[in-house]
């Protein structure tokens, strides 16, 4: 690989740094700040951009500081470990304002709050492990794609800091991945992945439930096929094929934030991407009805337990961009919280059709959101304000909720 020294310019969405090679062309670096002087090995090199590994930091910016983890520039899982959290938040703040001004074509920015994260670690309810034929638990290098060894992880909620380093694999067991959850009350659940459909011999000495899942099967090894999620007054079971928010005080941020956004509406709401019933449940009491629509047929279960309580909810079962289209609603508000990759452009013409005075957009993905409040604009649509919630502090991911509203 070719290497040169550059100096970094600025900080970009994905948590790269961007500097320029000798001829002009830019690079993307992990691990950097801007400001510094570093050398770098070009990894992959595209027509208008490369993409580099960090050899060295030749000049530090004075703000770089010792990241707490061994493994940090060879793990994937956090990116800014080497900037002091205030930092990381104007960091977020920053490259959260020039994706909407850049990708969404706003001139004129709405207030942008920022919340911070009171827990910088061990935070996270959820971690998933690798495999590797040595039998240990591994993590991705964020480098070449390939699982190593995990010593240490920062980033887990305490049940799993305590959980995963005893863990024990033969050599040769048939798991892909293992996954790790637990709730606030250190309640845990463990999820096996196989590759095939042999389920693997398993000795378990811990009051732990554990799930095995193939290609074709779910069976419950030990305890319970879900975990019960306690979040404010409501409990959410969510079972081990749900996704359920991965931190507590993040989400608890989220869904105030949503309520408070909310709070003068009425009328219908219309749930995309309903999951578990999350958004749901907080808003039943302030809406005459509520129409979700979810994918997966688990959380669909999950919804149907979780909103048992109330009669004034219809639940459709599959993609947004499938089901929307067809429904003959008129929604007073939408709340929507879409994957990483965004509303679905038919989806989002769906939403615009419907005219709904307000749309609520949980997103995870800056760029994402950008585009489509781009194409949002386009029907009548403008954003009115952004509030960052930061789930995933020593991480590039950027979560927020933005209220768009009928001009």
């Amino acid at each position: 690989m070719q290497e040169h020294t550059i100096t970094i310019e600025r900080l970009v969405n994905g948590g790269n740094g961007m500097g320029r090679l000798p001829d002009g062309k830019a690079i993307f670096i992990p691990f950097v700040l801007p400001g510094e002087v570093v050398r770098v090995a070009v990894r992959e090199e595209k027509k208008r951009h490369a993409f580099g590994n960090l050899i060295e930091v030749v000049e530090a910016n004075p703000i770089r500081i010792k990241p707490q983890c061994v493994h940090f520039q060879q793990c994937g899982g956090c990116h800014y470990q080497h900037i002091p959290y205030e930092d990381q938040i104007q960091t977020k703040r920053s490259i959260f304002r020039e994706q909407l001004t850049r990708l969404g074509g706003i001139e004129q920015l709405p207030p942008i709050d920022c919340m911070a994260a009171k827990n910088q670690w061990h935070y996270r309810n959820t971690v998933q492990f690798h495999t590797i034929k040595k039998g240990a638990l591994a993590f991705m290098d964020a480098a070449n794609a390939q699982p190593f060894p995990v010593k240490e992880c920062w980033l887990p909620m305490d049940a799993i800091s305590t959980l995963w380093p005893q863990i024990s694999l033969d050599e040769q067991i048939d798991i892909k991945r293992m996954e790790m959850r637990q709730n606030d009350a250190g309640d845990l659940l463990m999820v096996v992945e196989s590759h095939g459909n042999a389920i693997p011999e398993m000795e378990i000495a811990l009051p732990i439930s554990v799930v095995h899942i193939d290609p074709a099967d779910e069976v419950v090894l030990s305890g319970d096929p879900f975990l019960v999620q306690t979040m404010g007054v409501h409990q959410f079971r969510v079972s081990a094929k749900s996704f359920f928010q991965t931190n507590f005080e993040g989400a608890t941020a989220l869904v105030n934030t949503v309520k408070e956004i909310t709070s003068s509406l009425g009328g219908i709401l219309l749930d995309l991407y309903c999951g578990v019933g999350f958004f749901s449940r907080f808003l039943a009491e302030q809406f005459d009805e509520i129409v979700a629509i979810e994918q997966s047929q688990s959380a669909c279960d999950d919804y149907l337990y979780n909103m048992r309580e109330y009669g004034h909810f219809s639940l459709y079962q599959g993609a947004v961009e499938h089901v929307l289209p067809d429904l003959d609603i008129k929604a007073d508000c939408v709340v929507v919280d879409p994957p990483r990759k965004g509303i679905d452009r038919h989806a989002l013409d769906a939403i615009a059709v419907m005219r709904a005075p307000v749309v609520v957009y949980v997103s995870c993905d800056p760029s994402t959101l950008a585009r489509d409040i781009k194409r949002f604009s386009r029907t009548g649509y403008q954003l009115k304000r952004s509030t960052i919630v930061d789930m995933f502090p020593q991480t590039h991911h950027i979560e927020s909720v933005n209220l768009l509203k009928l001009k």
